[in-house]
């Protein structure tokens, strides 16, 4: 009876040490699956961006961008857009260093701008919604405490609407903090 009661014993420690091993409590302390970010230099153009990253594994995340666009003084032509994005990271701690990224958006855009001849008056056409396709590269420095510092630009281009604005192009840049969790 004392046999088997060790055994069980053993095998339960076992068990429970694969088991932590497993939900990611073993002793990295940069390895957090989610992370939620701010962009702070986004109302200098009268917007907020918000992201949101789930990590696969040690290189590599899927993410989801918000932008949204509350003083359309500071930001002309752009309204909002929804970016989804994969990111590939070469760093040595997990998740973090330097990145790739390309990401799919769909953004909302303020229509072609045609002037009158005396340059005084001017028509705009509706908002276009368009989807474009890019890439980016970026760095994230990640602390043991789990907050995050990250740089980043990416260019892409419309693919549908382009010639109903005024460009072609997409970018998003920001430097961001936030929290891995």
């Amino acid at each position: 009876m004392k046999k088997n009661f060790l055994l069980l014993i053993i095998l339960f420690a076992f068990y429970s040490v694969k088991a932590q091993n497993e939900n990611g409590n073993d002793a990295n302390p940069y390895q957090k699956n989610n992370e939620i970010r701010l962009n702070l230099i986004a109302p200098l153009a009268g917007a907020v961006e918000v992201n949101f990253e789930r990590y696969l594994n040690k290189n590599s995340s899927l993410g989801i961008s918000a932008f949204f666009v509350y003083d359309n003084t500071e930001n002309e032509d752009l309204n909002y857009y929804i970016s989804p994005y994969y990111r590939y990271y070469f760093g040595k701690k997990y998740a973090s260093g330097f990145f790739v990224e390309g990401f799919g958006m769909f953004t909302s855009i303020d229509g072609k701008k045609i002037y009158s001849a005396d340059q005084l008056t001017f028509t705009e056409n509706k908002d276009v919604y368009d989807a474009a396709l890019g890439a980016g590269l970026g760095y994230k420095l990640v602390t043991k405490k789990g907050f995050v510092f990250e740089a980043h630009a990416a260019y892409g281009r419309l693919l549908f609407n382009a010639d109903k604005t005024d460009h072609d192009i997409v970018a998003k840049y920001g430097l961001s903090m936030g929290y891995r969790f």
